[in-house]
Protein backbone atom coordinates (compact mmCIF):
# COMPACT_ATOMS: atom_id res chain seq x y z
CA UNK A 1 0.00 0.00 0.00
CA UNK A 2 1.20 3.55 -1.18
CA UNK A 3 1.68 6.41 1.68
CA UNK A 4 -0.02 9.22 0.74
CA UNK A 5 1.69 12.19 0.69
CA UNK A 6 0.00 14.06 4.11
CA UNK A 7 0.81 10.78 5.73
CA UNK A 8 4.26 10.86 4.89
CA UNK A 9 4.89 14.18 6.12
CA UNK A 10 3.63 13.66 9.58
CA UNK A 11 5.39 10.14 9.24
CA UNK A 12 8.79 11.83 8.52
CA UNK A 13 8.04 14.84 11.29
CA UNK A 14 7.30 12.28 13.94
CA UNK A 15 10.20 10.45 13.11
CA UNK A 16 12.35 13.69 13.52
CA UNK A 17 11.06 14.85 17.12
CA UNK A 18 11.45 11.15 18.39
CA UNK A 19 15.12 10.57 17.99
CA UNK A 20 17.62 8.67 20.05
CA UNK A 21 19.30 11.91 21.65
CA UNK A 22 17.54 15.52 22.74
CA UNK A 23 19.86 17.45 20.12
CA UNK A 24 19.32 15.28 17.24
CA UNK A 25 15.34 16.01 18.80
CA UNK A 26 16.49 19.68 18.59
CA UNK A 27 17.96 20.04 15.15
CA UNK A 28 15.68 17.55 13.01
CA UNK A 29 12.02 18.49 14.41
CA UNK A 30 13.20 22.53 13.54
CA UNK A 31 14.33 21.27 10.05
CA UNK A 32 11.50 18.91 9.53
CA UNK A 33 8.64 21.35 9.92
CA UNK A 34 10.66 24.56 8.39
CA UNK A 35 11.50 22.10 5.29
CA UNK A 36 8.87 18.95 4.82
CA UNK A 37 6.43 20.66 2.89
CA UNK A 38 8.75 22.56 0.31
CA UNK A 39 10.43 18.76 -0.57
CA UNK A 40 9.75 16.87 -3.74
CA UNK A 41 9.52 13.13 -3.49
CA UNK A 42 12.95 12.55 -4.46
CA UNK A 43 14.55 14.77 -1.69
CA UNK A 44 11.80 13.35 0.93
CA UNK A 45 12.93 9.77 -0.11
CA UNK A 46 16.60 11.09 0.73
CA UNK A 47 15.52 12.47 4.11
CA UNK A 48 13.81 9.01 5.14
CA UNK A 49 17.32 7.63 4.08
CA UNK A 50 19.06 9.90 6.73
CA UNK A 51 16.62 8.97 9.33
CA UNK A 52 17.44 5.88 9.42
CA UNK A 53 21.10 6.92 10.43
CA UNK A 54 22.91 6.61 13.56
CA UNK A 55 22.09 10.02 16.02
CA UNK A 56 25.68 10.21 16.75
CA UNK A 57 27.13 10.16 13.46
CA UNK A 58 23.99 12.92 12.23
CA UNK A 59 25.00 14.81 15.55
CA UNK A 60 28.71 15.06 14.56
CA UNK A 61 27.91 15.44 10.66
CA UNK A 62 25.81 18.31 11.49
CA UNK A 63 27.68 20.02 14.08
CA UNK A 64 30.85 19.62 11.49
CA UNK A 65 32.72 17.17 14.14
CA UNK A 66 33.09 14.35 10.90
CA UNK A 67 32.25 14.46 7.07
CA UNK A 68 29.14 13.13 6.45
CA UNK A 69 28.46 10.62 3.52
CA UNK A 70 28.44 11.89 0.08
CA UNK A 71 24.92 11.91 -0.53
CA UNK A 72 23.54 13.47 2.58
CA UNK A 73 25.99 16.72 2.12
CA UNK A 74 23.80 19.47 0.89
CA UNK A 75 20.68 17.91 3.21
CA UNK A 76 23.31 17.76 6.00
CA UNK A 77 24.44 21.70 5.04
CA UNK A 78 20.81 22.81 4.87
CA UNK A 79 20.11 21.25 8.54
CA UNK A 80 22.77 22.75 9.96
CA UNK A 81 21.88 25.98 7.96
CA UNK A 82 18.49 25.94 9.90
CA UNK A 83 20.13 26.35 13.66
CA UNK A 84 22.21 29.09 11.99
CA UNK A 85 19.88 31.45 10.83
Amino acid sequence: MQEDRATRLKRLQMRSMRRGIKEMDILLSAYSAASLEHMDAEKLDLYDQLLHENDQDLYQWVTGQAEPQERFRTLIAEIAQTHQK
